[in-house]
């Protein structure tokens, strides 16, 4: 893929703090990037926003809203800030993790993701954001999420009558039978594209994702697909991974280039 549409998830370099992440991306002609909140907490909204729009560098999403099963926390004003910082960064979505099962009836906490979307969607609607849910491979049911293909998703957006759009992370989705009918059936309401890999011999389930071209996912046939669907906007690289936190920062920017280049 053309690298003019990679955007760095900054969970891929872990280990940066937002300054650094910026400077990464500027070293690496990175025009994009995807910031997770605790990332622009560190630094504060303002001295995030003040980073990036800096270094010329567009805001493909924030990660993350939603979590809307969680007890142990204000949903509501946890995602109205989520919402607040999105609109301030200018981000292109506000990326929904919507929560994990809790019990045993999961139709009750997939009303209860239903629930939040409503009430969040005036706010969102209001400052310009857009809310984008993103499906969680099922192994993630118990931890992150209850929404867990596209099809569940795209069920959801049609409750808003397509006013929330949904995410493609290749690395959640790849699996699914439906995918191919799924994606197109998406077409505009894809407001991301998320790009890794699924290791053969995978040994955790949430931080042992694989660098595109060293697992099983058929990257450019699902690019082909979203492309075909309607998405010309940024492709993040998002690693949730171990091994590569472990490496050099530098050196994993350099192989994410090359890699969203030949595998992307």
């Amino acid at each position: 893929m053309e690298p003019a549409r990679l955007s760095l998830n900054q969970i891929t370099l872990n280990s940066l703090a937002l300054p650094e992440a910026v400077a990464a991306c500027e070293r690496h002609e990175i025009g994009s990037i995807a910031l997770w909140r605790d990332k622009i907490a560190g630094v504060g909204l303002g001295r995030a926003a003040e980073l990036v729009r800096s270094a010329g560098l567009h805001v493909s999403s924030v990660c993350r809203g939603g979590m809307f099963t969680d007890p142990a926390v204000d949903v509501r004003e946890d995602n109205r800030r989520a919402v607040e910082e999105a609109a301030t960064l200018e981000a292109d979505c506000l990326v929904l993790v919507c929560g994990p099962a809790l019990d045993h009836d999961l139709p009750a906490a997939r009303e209860r993701v239903r629930d939040g979307i409503a009430d969040l969607l005036p706010h969102a609607r209001a400052a310009g954001v857009k809310l984008a849910v993103e499906p969680l491979h099922p192994m993630m049911i118990s931890r992150r999420s209850v929404v867990n293909t596209l099809r569940q998703a795209l069920d959801l957006s049609d409750a808003f009558d397509a006013e929330v759009g949904v995410i493609v992370d290749a690395y959640h989705v790849w699996w699914d039978p439906e995918l191919d009918a799924q994606i197109a059936r998406a077409g505009e309401r894809i407001l991301g594209y998320h790009v890794s890999d699924w290791l053969p011999e995978t040994a955790d389930l949430l931080l042992d994702r694989g660098m595109m071209g060293d697992g099983l996912i058929d990257l450019p046939r699902m690019s082909r697909l979203v492309a075909e669907a309607g998405y010309t906007g940024p492709v993040e690289v998002e690693i949730l991974s171990s091994h590569w936190w472990a490496q050099d920062p530098d050196d994993v920017a350099r192989t994410v280039r090359k890699r969203f280049e030949e595998f992307v």
